[in-house]
């Protein structure tokens, strides 16, 4: 039983990453996965992935590149101010400008840098470096 399918999906594309897997499957696939997985792919951490239907709640396969070290969901979901991002990206990440925070805001899924340079706040979701 999936209690939560978005920390579920970051544990297997870490455990694929680090057996040497070319691609992993995720599943069940939502528009959340969607939009981190394609952050993720612009960031250049994952390579092409494509959703696959089989009548289940579908699934992604992801193609994997060998550039994540360590990924994962932050629980609780913490609020994050503007102004605070310096101190959730020393907390969650191993350096300053070295990794991704992906959160959520009014303006949709982003990843910190884009969320600082918007001004704006919101909470977060997970981080990959």
């Amino acid at each position: 039983m999936q209690f939560d399918p978005l920390s579920d999906a970051f544990v297997r594309m870490y455990n694929a990453e680090q057996a040497g897997h070319y691609e992993v499957s995720l599943a069940p696939a939502s528009k959340l996965l969607d939009n981190m997985l394609k952050i993720m792919q612009m960031s250049g951490y994952v390579g092409e992935f494509e959703r696959i239907s089989n009548g289940r709640g579908d699934a992604f396969r992801v193609e994997l590149i060998g550039a994540i070290n360590r990924c994962g969901v932050i629980k609780p979901r913490h609020s994050v101010k503007r102004a605070e991002y310096d101190k959730w990206e020393s907390r969650y990440l191993p350096a300053r400008d070295f990794g991704l925070l992906i959160m959520t805001t009014n303006d949709g899924v982003m990843h910190h840098y884009d969320a600082k340079d918007k001004k704006i706040g919101g909470r977060l979701l997970a981080y990959v470096y």
